[in-house]
């Protein structure tokens, strides 16, 4: 088998259907096969899994761990590389597999890769601002990241980051060397801890612009906040993956950028809704950092995934 695609699944809604059937209609060489684990999900996904063939693990939603989980889907297929998206990433081209492939296999000593996203028709003004020049800043064509200046590695934090950002919504990584280095069992950001042991190991990633999927979210207030809380526990936990995440001061910063950008746009009725979604962020954030003074109790009411904290905390 050419191709693993790992999936971890919990109530996906019609929108996995979408993205299981953008998956089916791809033109590619290689062959591949699809791995669902699904953490208790209630609506139709099991259904939908079972409609497109794939192959399905089911584990207790206690057990789900974004790194573990990851690994276990990893280990039940045979592919020469494993592709991981989440339930709402829609490859948005039917040359996104072979493209993502080609690019993996255009030089040896890559051994991990990402692809763009795009945003969704109803995405928010923010985000679909900041997919474009995020995912512009590396490159029009696929390009290849390394190690290449270690004075400019342990000086500059910049250039640290663009090495070692990652992102599971749309990655793929080459078989033999996840064998060796599995992701971490971490509650947020095992991609980014992976990519950042690779490069530090000498390896290269490559970035691919022509295996894009569609990924965006319109979070509530709420969920801002347990996302926030979990990225600020992440910070406090691995601050040498995490050091290009604003500062609490620097977070005030961009909320007055996107304010103004509101005002050159003409979307002055979005300020409201922006100065609840930031407090909402800089709160979970806040509270997140400093989650070894919180009782446990609260930080299973702030969290995304509190299955995990009760399990492994």
């Amino acid at each position: 088998m050419d191709v693993s695609i790992v999936i971890p699944t919990k109530n996906g809604g019609d929108l996995f259907d979408e993205v299981l059937t953008a998956i089916d209609q791809q033109e590619t060489q290689y062959s591949y096969e699809i791995i669902c684990v699904d953490s208790g999900s209630s609506d139709q996904t099991i259904d939908i899994i079972n409609k497109h063939h794939c192959i399905l693990k089911q584990i207790p939603k206690e057990e789900f761990g974004h790194g573990k989980t990851r690994n276990l889907g990893a280990s039940l297929g045979t592919g020469e590389y494993i592709i991981f998206i989440t339930q709402d990433a829609k490859p948005a081209s039917n040359k996104w597999l072979e493209n993502f492939i080609n690019a993996m296999k255009s030089n040896e000593t890559v051994v991990g890769g990402f692809g763009i996203h795009y945003p969704y028709p109803d995405c928010n003004i923010f985000d679909k601002r900041d997919l474009y020049y995020h995912f512009k800043g590396f490159g029009e064509d696929n390009t290849i990241f390394y190690l290449d200046d270690k004075e400019r590695y342990r000086n500059e934090e910049g250039y640290r980051h663009l090495l070692s950002f990652f992102s599971d919504n749309n990655s793929c990584l080459k078989r033999s060397i996840w064998e060796k280095y599995p992701y971490e069992d971490v509650n947020f950001a095992e991609d980014q801890i992976w990519a950042r042991k690779m490069i530090e190991l000498g390896y290269k990633k490559i970035y691919c612009p022509f295996a894009p999927v569609y990924h965006s979210h319109n979070y509530t207030c709420m969920q801002q906040f347990h996302r926030n809380f979990d990225l600020g526990v992440s910070q406090a936990e691995h601050p040498e993956v995490f050091e290009g995440v604003p500062s609490e001061g620097e977070g005030i910063r961009l909320v007055k950028k996107s304010m103004a950008y509101l005002l050159k746009t003409g979307h002055i009725w979005l300020i409201p809704g922006l100065f609840l979604q930031s407090v909402s962020k800089y709160a979970g954030y806040f509270l997140g950092k400093r989650y070894k003074k919180l009782p446990e109790k609260m930080i299973r009411s702030c969290t995304m995934n509190p299955e995990y904290w009760k399990k492994n905390k």
